[in-house]
């Protein structure tokens, strides 16, 4: 396997995501779509580090970093869309209309 496998593999991943995010009506289909777009992300960042950096920790952490940012942000996410859930009983992008009021 060399570098630009891994790349093509994450910019699938990131095309899939984009798609995810664009298409989907639902709110969890849209929260899937940003995590793949994520994962391409640190996969372009972990194929770089292993190729190109030659052992340094540098790369570890920060995909380590990514993750665990990328595990914050869909905690807060799914806390949003459960928010919204209660409060309006919409669990499609259409139904919420408006965040106000």
């Amino acid at each position: 396997m060399n570098l630009m496998t891994v790349l093509l593999v994450a910019a699938a991943l990131i095309g899939v995501g984009v798609w995810g995010a664009l298409a989907q009506q639902t709110f969890v289909m849209l929260m899937m779509g940003i995590e793949m777009m994520l994962n391409g992300v640190i996969l372009a960042v972990a194929g770089f580090w292993a190729f190109a950096g030659a052992g340094l920790p540098k790369g570890q952490v920060l995909v380590i970093l990514s993750m665990a940012v990328m595990a914050i942000e869909l905690a807060i996410g799914f806390a949003l869309v459960t928010a919204v859930y209660r409060a309006r009983q919409a669990d499609m992008t259409e139904g919420i209309g408006s965040l106000k009021g």
